[in-house]
């Protein structure tokens, strides 16, 4: 089973390419620290080269995406990751699961309460923020995320990261099936109806993964 906070799941360019954060900014959260630990945890590889995002760290960047999207600077973002750690007492605080509770008025409480509406004064902080939180899954039982449902697909046919599926590719939520699976049998020629039928989906809901895919690598 795979330790979702000790465990290399993804390395740092797939982390980035699967939620669509530049290379650039995803390294400066390595680097970067709030509270005494890093923006984005990270663990040693195992050999160069080999995962060193365990899952925990994939779900951070996820939310911490969601600060960038509202134009905050690097001292804002470490200021509101600082804040919901020390208000949770885990440096794992950016996922906990009162995140999705308390979180966004830690968020505006501490430093964003200037800025209760994106910087381009289309919407809300709650509104921006907690649209990224619906993206985590949270067991009843348990404080940390076991799921990430990717923003970049549509909800008709959810993409998942879980660390459980896939060895941490993106998977349909429904029958686990990695994306790469389906769409590679897709651009090699296959038909909708013939993937459809192998991984026991119907033609429009491999039409909808294959083309959003293609849609995102445009």
């Amino acid at each position: 089973m795979v330790d979702r906070f000790n465990d290399g799941l993804l390395t740092p360019t797939e982390t980035a390419s699967y939620l669509e954060i530049p290379q650039s900014t995803l390294t400066s959260w390595l680097k970067n620290k709030a509270a005494g630990a890093p923006l984005v945890h990270q663990v040693e590889p195992v050999r160069k080269g080999q995962p060193s995002i365990p899952f925990i760290a994939v779900a951070e960047a996820h939310v911490l995406r969601s600060l960038r999207s509202l134009g905050l600077r690097m001292s804002e973002i470490r200021e509101a990751a600082a804040a919901v750690r020390d208000a949770f007492d885990t440096p794992y605080g950016l996922v906990s699961k009162r995140i999705a509770t308390d979180g966004v008025d830690i968020f505006i409480e501490h430093g964003l309460v200037d800025l209760r509406t994106a910087r381009d004064g289309q919407a809300p902080v709650h509104e921006v923020v907690s649209g990224y939180l619906r993206c985590l899954n949270w067991e009843p039982d348990n404080d940390f995320p076991s799921s990430l449902r990717l923003r970049q697909y549509p909800e008709s046919v959810p993409v998942v990261i879980d660390p459980r599926f896939g060895h941490g590719r993106p998977v349909v939520a429904t029958n686990r099936v990695t994306v790469t699976a389906i769409t590679d049998l897709w651009e090699a020629g296959e038909g909708v109806e013939a993937i459809a039928y192998d991984f026991d989906m119907t033609p429009e809901q491999v039409d909808v993964v294959c083309r959003a895919t293609v849609g995102l690598t445009a």
